[in-house]
């Protein structure tokens, strides 16, 4: 099986380099800025037609979330246009796309952990442009897999985990927002789920009832106080520095876009599809933070 993946610096891209490492029946290749750029079709089409993939993976993405706000035709020719061009180049070519998406596309008002079919209702630059990038390739690509998750972090790249054992390493205390809540995904676990759909893409051949939104996420949900507590206690049993921790509202904490409220997703579909499920976020967190604390050391 030949995997294509753009994006090459993101925490999803690398996670699938470490995960496709040392696997006998993958082989993949990896496209990004400057030698390829999704904006580019040319550049897009050239990269696929060379490699010769079975299936395409776009994890690449404008991830700026409150940047976007003063950056949006930037945001929007990424995420939206260049995922359509991904996916039109694709189709070209009868291969499926697997393209990755956000919790960010839903409004957050929903008491519930959300399902695939639920109304969207993007509150940012950051989410339309998304929420447009998963119509685009659906437009484009009638085999496409689209991947939504939510509150991504890993051992590398800019994330949640890594800001707070940062700041834990000079700080005593810290005000962290109590009343948003997500499922903590960590990239590592979503490379392997991704790495498991090719395979059933790969084993059974295409099947109508793998397209369209499927969601990968953690499946515990807490808030951005809570798996900062999370954070700090695993760090320190593991020798690493301890801070105190209070939480505040989200009208303590104005940022440039608004952020959902409600990020919950129900993983429920993609248990039942791919016969994937994703590992509790404790285990993954003990995973990164040990990670993290190794390097460190």
């Amino acid at each position: 099986m030949r995997l294509y993946v753009f994006g090459a610096e993101g925490q999803v891209a690398r996670s699938l380099r470490e995960a496709a490492t040392g696997s006998s029946d993958i082989e993949i290749g990896f496209g990004s800025r400057p030698n390829v750029d999704i904006r580019r079709a040319d550049l897009v089409e050239k990269a696929i037609a060379e490699f010769s993939p079975t299936i395409v993976i776009n994890p690449a993405a404008y991830t700026a979330v409150d940047k976007a706000e003063a950056e949006p035709d930037l945001c929007i020719a990424i995420n939206c246009d260049g995922a359509g061009i991904v996916a039109k180049a694709t189709n070209q070519l009868g291969i499926p796309i697997i393209h990755l998406s956000t919790d960010y596309v839903f409004d957050g008002q929903k008491n519930d952990s959300y399902i695939e079919s639920d109304a969207v209702g993007p509150q940012g630059v950051y989410g339309q442009s998304k929420l447009a990038g998963e119509q685009a390739v659906a437009a484009a690509n009638e085999r496409n897999v689209i991947l939504r998750t939510s509150w991504v972090y890993s051992p590398f790249g800019n994330n949640f985990v890594r800001t707070i054992m940062r700041l834990s390493a000079d700080r005593d205390r810290l005000r962290v927002v109590n009343d948003q809540l997500g499922c903590p995904t960590y990239a590592p676990d979503i490379a392997d789920a991704i790495l498991a759909i090719a395979r059933k893409l790969g084993s059974t051949g295409w099947q109508k009832r793998f397209a369209g939104v499927t969601h990968v996420a953690c499946p515990d949900a807490v808030t951005w106080y809570t798996f900062a507590q999370k954070i700090v206690s695993v760090a320190k049993q593991n020798g690493g520095p301890d801070m105190a921790l209070d939480p505040i509202s989200t009208a303590d904490y104005p940022t440039a876009a608004k952020r959902p409220m409600n990020s919950r997703l129900c993983c429920d579909r993609l248990a039942t599809i791919f016969d994937v499920r994703l590992p509790p976020l404790d285990s993954s967190l003990e995973r990164c933070v040990k990670r993290l604390l190794g390097a460190q050391h």
